[in-house]
């Protein structure tokens, strides 16, 4: 079986109702662009039909990967990054805040010689079209800037799901990672700049979601996971 150039990875927790619609634009896009790739559809234990409507609608490309129950964000893109072929590897949320097509701003900085380029709403040039709530907006100021006083003085803005990493630098990144939570994205990228991969900034644009999955206690484990993660470093 060939490697596939690109790989796609999206975790879902009960995502039946959005996941189709996702996956068409996925597959419309990068159909258009005529590479090979592959889409590898997470699911995390979910309640509803998710697994199901990604294998109806994920087409010939497509991979569905099933957790035995709910193990978190972070585990289920561990384990789609690690099981992936691709050359380079793409992890973006199941509801495309940031759309496919700003894929190439990414991949350009690849072609440029990083191992990671990220989606970020917090450098010059970020286009947010939809803001979240006052609150949460805060919140995710404030454990951005956490990240920066901690564990990733240089990059802004951690939290965007829209990340690109060659092959060899997932090995490095996810590898030996053991966040399940909403911290994995800062313990992936502390891993990838302790490995001595360079990592890019890029600016994106972005919508917020309403029906976000991300819960109170969920974000307030985050802050403590990247405490426990300064601690172990």
């Amino acid at each position: 079986m060939s490697t596939p150039a690109l790989s796609v990875v999206i975790p879902a927790f009960n995502e039946a109702e959005r996941l189709p619609r996702t996956l068409g634009r996925v597959r419309a896009y990068l159909d258009a662009r005529g590479t090979p790739y592959e889409v590898v559809v997470v699911d995390d234990g979910s309640q509803d039909r998710t697994a199901e409507r990604a294998l109806e609608s994920g087409g010939p490309h497509a991979t569905v990967l099933r957790n035995e129950g709910n193990r978190g964000k972070g585990y289920s893109v561990r384990r789609g990054m690690l099981a992936a072929r691709g050359q380079r590897r793409l992890m973006t949320d199941a509801d495309l805040s940031t759309p496919i097509e700003e894929l190439p701003l990414l991949e350009a900085c690849l072609d440029q010689g990083y191992a990671v380029a990220i989606g970020s709403r917090a450098v010059s040039g970020a286009r947010v079209e939809v803001h979240q709530g006052v609150l949460r907006e805060g919140a995710g100021w404030a454990f951005n800037l956490l990240v920066r006083l901690m564990v990733l003085p240089d990059l802004r803005d951690t939290q965007c799901g829209f990340k690109l990493f060659a092959a060899e630098a997932v090995k490095s990144a996810f590898g030996p990672a053991r966040l399940d939570g909403f911290a994995f994205d800062v313990e992936a990228l502390f891993l990838a700049r302790r490995a001595g991969l360079r990592i890019a900034e890029v600016p994106v644009t972005w919508r917020n979601d309403a029906a976000t999955r991300v819960s109170t206690l969920k974000g307030a484990r985050a802050f403590l996971d990247v405490v426990r993660l300064r601690l172990r470093s």
